[in-house]
């Protein structure tokens, strides 16, 4: 969902955007990249931070840390290696960090680790340990918006466009064809960690509902926020009920989550996933959560009128004319407002004879 208030939000750096293989310094030691996407939200911001390591044999190690990866297509690796001929002034990549389990942010870890890494010098993917299983599962075999599965799960909601319904099923790979593979070995990352990074200290802060468990940077020294996908300065973060967790709540954990950020200093650059580097971070969350206290209530109305399923919900909380990738996210978020109502007891539900999910009061 489009920001109508994106007024509220300051964005420093004007309109710049980097060119695919390029970067803009957004702070010292600090690289914003920007790579392609074959979707609607036709881009990911990926950095670069300026690192050092130990190499395990008493010596330091100077280089740089990418957090996010983009897909895996040759398009973005071609824009990586002109990144890396041209950007990282002579300097390795040290490790690999990953906010969270999505396919544009861990597509390509397998390969920039496997790039970058000896037997000797590692280049490890630092991730939380419940994004890498999820990505490790999902690499192998079908897992939300794809397959039979899927399919079904959606039917059950009111999904009946046969079309629709058909390349839903015939996408049981689909994850699998941006995530191909995922690193065996990770580092595990956990809220309330700290990571050294460089001259500089980055605070892990775990967020919950947009994927299992996503991992923030903040560094209080630079007063600079990694949000990943938890906070968006244009969009509305997806927030979706899935095939696998069929009965999850995630609204209610995302919402939750952003308690989280509320902490940070008013004048926080906020280095967000999709758009552009911003300050406002506390309008920016006061308008998130007004946007689905908004949506809650669009959903709680339509299901007083009579018993509704979420397919139904689909005019009502989402612009019309969505692609098929867009139509199954906001499944995914129209049952998750339907579960949030549900679970804290404003909504009962009803399976109906044609095997569809209906809420009402």
């Amino acid at each position: 969902m489009a920001n109508a208030k994106e007024h509220e939000l300051h964005y420093p750096l004007g309109e710049q955007l980097p060119q695919a293989g390029s970067v803009l310094a957004v702070a010292p030691g600090v690289k914003w990249v920007r790579m392609g996407l074959p979707f609607a939200l036709d881009h990911i911001n990926l950095w670069l931070l300026k690192d050092r390591l130990e190499d395990g044999q008493g010596s330091v190690r100077e280089g740089w840390a990418i957090v996010d990866c983009g897909i895996s297509n040759d398009a973005t690796r071609a824009a990586w290696e002109q990144v890396f001929q041209e950007h990282l002034e002579g300097l390795p990549v040290l490790r690999v960090i990953v906010t969270h389990m999505h396919p544009d942010h861990i597509g390509l870890a397998h390969w920039l680790t496997e790039k970058w890494g000896t037997p000797e010098q590692p280049c490890r993917m630092w991730i939380s340990g419940t994004d890498w299983n999820a990505a490790r599962m999902a690499s192998r075999s079908t897992i939300g918006h794809g397959g039979e599965s899927a399919a079904a799960f959606f039917r059950s909601h009111g999904l009946t466009d046969p079309d629709a319904i058909e390349k839903v099923r015939q996408r049981g790979n689909y994850y699998g064809t941006m995530v191909p593979q995922v690193p065996d070995v990770y580092r595990r990352l956990m809220d309330g960690d700290v990571l050294t990074i460089g001259d500089h200290r980055w605070a892990c802060i775990a967020g919950y509902g947009h994927a299992p468990e996503h991992i923030a940077l903040h560094c209080a020294s630079l007063n600079l926020l990694i949000s990943g996908d938890m906070v968006l300065p244009r969009i509305s973060t997806n927030v979706s009920v899935i095939d696998i967790e069929p009965e999850a709540n995630p609204l209610t954990l995302y919402l939750r989550s952003l308690d989280a950020y509320e902490g940070l200093p008013e004048t926080t650059l906020v280095l967000p996933s999709h758009g552009r580097p911003f300050t406002g971070l506390h309008p920016r969350i006061r308008q998130l959560r007004e946007h689905h206290v908004d949506r809650l209530a669009d959903t709680h109305k339509r299901c007083s009128e009579s018993p509704a399923c979420a397919a139904e919900l689909l005019t009502i909380l989402f612009r019309p004319n969505l692609d098929l990738h867009q139509t199954t996210f906001a499944m995914g978020e129209a049952v998750a407002h339907l579960h949030a109502l549900w679970q804290r007891g404003e909504l009962h539900r009803r399976m109906d004879a044609h095997g569809v999910w209906r809420f009402a009061p």
